[in-house]
């Protein structure tokens, strides 16, 4: 199976374009061969998306979204088998596989109903017989650049937004994950989405999203990715003057206090740390517990962790899935060796694992250590894997100190029964999500998602925050009164 590009409502000729393989990461299977494109397919797709998006924007809002509610009915009508696909080519478990398409659901409805709002506002004007009013507009080309590990959601969180406020899209998927991408491209398809308005160019960061930061008439990028690769793509944009939204890393932690319900925590820790093998922007690398109670919960974690099955994500037994390459195995296993040269104590995991039906697979053993330092790099850095560091604290001040320490602020957690604790830590972390008995993952599609530091640059995904990134205020004045009226001077 050939991957091409979808460009103007049509599947790009193969041509001699460049492929590389997709592989199931549960078992090296090739799954497809996705395209390589270049800065030629860039420029077609663009154009396409720009001569669209002239009568795209003049489409009554109410009727963009009456596409997004069909795209929404025909994702849960094949909801199972776009399950089926992403745990194929992304490896999470099919459990957590079925609870990302519905949220792709959940987000094709939420922004269907924005069609009957897009609310701006009308304010009073300081003169007599004049009208003032602000509304949003559409930007027009929008270029997203979404990540391998939320394949299909995060890339409803950006295209549905931009579609119903009136702007077309290019859309670089992760060349490990561009399934999805072709599946949803053959939804926009079956619902007769107008040709142009969504676009899919397959191919690497370096050329396709390289050529679409830089060029002109993509007016907005939205990207997810890396700390690292989103400081280079805000530097670049920045050049163009092109609005850019990112959300990055995260170096996510949960608070156990002393008074904190520890069975429920340590819940919370295992779906937090371990739940998509650890490669989560949300998820936990961190647990800042209290001293009275750190070996009672790190007897109750390590006990937890027996009963986490590892394997293929299909299967229905399965708890931990594959992590996505050997690359991602390298890199995990490189941050266990930096912690125990650091001195913190291995408790659980540490291990590559390659026996029986792992062999041919990327799976790492769900990793604890404790003692750790607040400051080491095994604390500070972002693994994105299934390992997470215990470190101990003896209030609720010093544990709020070490959480904001690192330089992501994406999501937090605490754990405590005390009213007062709870409000003081959900006005004092310093990250744009935080839960209070619960995990550090869960976000809804109606709430703004994104975060403080180095995790992002003040946009938001998800919830109607995702609009400010795709449309432009634009301020009407109406002036009725027949005369010369200026603002600031005649207003006596």
């Amino acid at each position: 199976m050939q991957l091409n590009n979808y460009i103007g409502g049509s599947w790009q000729d193969a041509g001699k374009a460049d492929y590389t393989a997709v592989l199931n990461p549960a078992n090296g299977e090739e799954l497809a061969q996705v395209r390589l494109s270049t800065i030629e397919d860039v420029s077609l797709a663009v154009a396409a998306a720009k001569e669209a998006q002239k009568k795209w924007a003049l489409v009554p809002a109410p009727k963009r979204a009456d596409y997004l509610y069909e795209i929404g009915y025909l994702m849960k009508k094949k909801k199972e088998h776009l399950a089926q696909v992403l745990t194929k080519e992304m490896g999470k478990v099919i459990e957590e596989a079925r609870g990302e398409v519905q949220e792709g659901i959940d987000m094709a409805f939420y922004m269907a109903g924005e069609g009957r709002r897009l609310f701006g506002e009308t304010v009073p004007s300081e003169l007599q017989d004049k009208f003032a009013m602000y509304v949003r507009a559409p930007v027009g080309v929008v270029g997203l650049i979404t990540p391998w590990n939320f394949p299909i959601a995060i890339a409803t969180w950006k295209s549905f937004p931009a579609i119903v406020a009136g702007n077309t899209f290019v859309w670089k998927p992760a060349t490990e994950t561009p399934m999805m991408a072709y599946e949803m491209a053959l939804i926009f398809e079956e619902v007769g989405l107008p040709k142009g308005v969504a676009n899919i160019v397959f191919g690497s960061g370096t050329d396709v999203g390289t050529a679409m930061i830089e060029h002109p008439d993509v007016r907005v990028i939205s990207f997810t990715g890396s700390t690292e690769t989103g400081r280079h793509v805000a530097e670049t944009g920045g050049r163009q003057l092109k609005k850019v939204s990112l959300e990055m890393g995260g170096k996510n932690a949960v608070i156990v206090m002393d008074d904190a319900d520890i069975d429920l925590a340590v819940e919370g820790i295992l779906w937090s740390a371990f739940g998509t093998a650890g490669q989560r922007c949300t998820a936990c690398s961190r647990v800042i517990v209290h001293k009275d109670i750190k070996v009672e919960l790190e007897q109750k974690l390590i006990e937890a962790m027996k009963g986490l099955s590892i394997g293929d994500g299909l299967d229905e037994s399965v708890k931990i899935g594959p992590v996505i390459n050997e690359k991602a195995l390298e890199k995990i296993h490189g941050y266990v060796e930096i912690g125990k040269e650091e001195g913190a104590k291995l408790l659980a995991g540490g291990t590559i694992l390659t026996s029986g039906k792992l062999v041919d697979g990327h799976y790492y053993e769900p990793t604890v250590f404790t003692d750790v330092a607040w400051d080491s790099r095994l604390a500070q850095e972002e693994i994105f894997g299934p390992v997470v560091s215990l470190i101990e604290v003896s209030s609720l001040n010093e544990a709020i100190e070490v959480n904001n320490s690192v330089k992501f602020g994406l999501s937090s957690s605490i754990y405590s029964r005390d009213v007062n604790k709870v409000f003081r830590a959900q006005r004092d972390l310093d990250t744009g999500i935080v839960y209070i008995n619960a995990g550090t993952t869960g976000a809804e599609i109606h709430l703004p998602f994104g975060g403080t530091k180095g995790t992002g640059n003040g946009h938001r995904d998800s919830g109607v925050a995702a609009l400010d990134v795709f449309t432009e205020w634009k301020s009407i004045y109406i002036d009725y009164s027949g005369k010369l009226q200026r603002a600031q001077i005649d207003t006596d």
